[in-house]
């Protein structure tokens, strides 16, 4: 006799480690924002080229195109710099960037699409600028879950203090069982 395993699909596993990522970040996402991200995690599980765009060139020839050409790469855009920032925050080290470089780059290709798009579909998208810290915290969370933390305390407190990132300040209080102060980053004040 054969014992048959029973997998729930893609989506509900999905769906699952999202709202455990929820819960170990402390954050709660409405029901559009938690499809955006199944999907979204869904829709890049199978992309190796991920890794190998310049997310820069991609948004500024996104400023050349016009329609969906360019609605699909500042999507694209977006998408990206969610990855990166929430599930590989290492690879701003590698690019020697910070963290919030792909935070404010996914914002604004976000908030871009949304001002190109003008109709109900734009609302989406201003949703998805305004939470982009708490999806990436979510992201990091869910990496997270079960290992180490992803960032290193000078990481942390670089992307806490330029983006307000909760998970960020987790980290750092784990490493240093201290609160930090706010010193002002870049342009002076600290962004939430």
């Amino acid at each position: 006799m054969k014992n048959f395993v029973i997998r729930a699909n893609v989506t509900d596993e999905w769906v699952t480690l999202v709202n455990e990522a929820e819960a170990a970040a402390e954050r709660s996402l409405d029901e559009d924002m938690e499809s955006y991200l199944v999907f979204l995690l869904i829709r890049f599980t199978e992309k190796p080229e991920l890794a190998g765009s310049v997310l820069a060139l991609d948004y500024l020839r996104s400023m050349q195109l016009s329609g969906h050409l360019a609605q699909d790469q500042l999507r694209e855009v977006g998408d990206k710099c969610l990855l990166y920032s929430g599930l590989f925050p290492e690879r701003a080290t590698r690019r020697r960037v910070q963290v919030s470089y792909f935070v404010d780059l996914g914002r604004g290709a976000y908030q871009q699409l949304a001002e190109r798009l003008g109709n109900s579909a734009a609302e989406l998208y201003q949703r998805l600028a305004a939470a982009f810290v708490s999806l990436m915290d979510i992201l990091q969370a869910m990496r997270e879950l079960g290992q180490p933390p992803q960032l290193d305390p000078l990481r942390a407190y670089e992307l806490w203090r330029d983006t307000g990132s909760t998970q960020a300040l987790k980290t750092l209080r784990r490493a240093t069982r201290a609160t930090p102060l706010a010193i002002p980053g870049k342009n002076g004040n600290r962004r939430h």
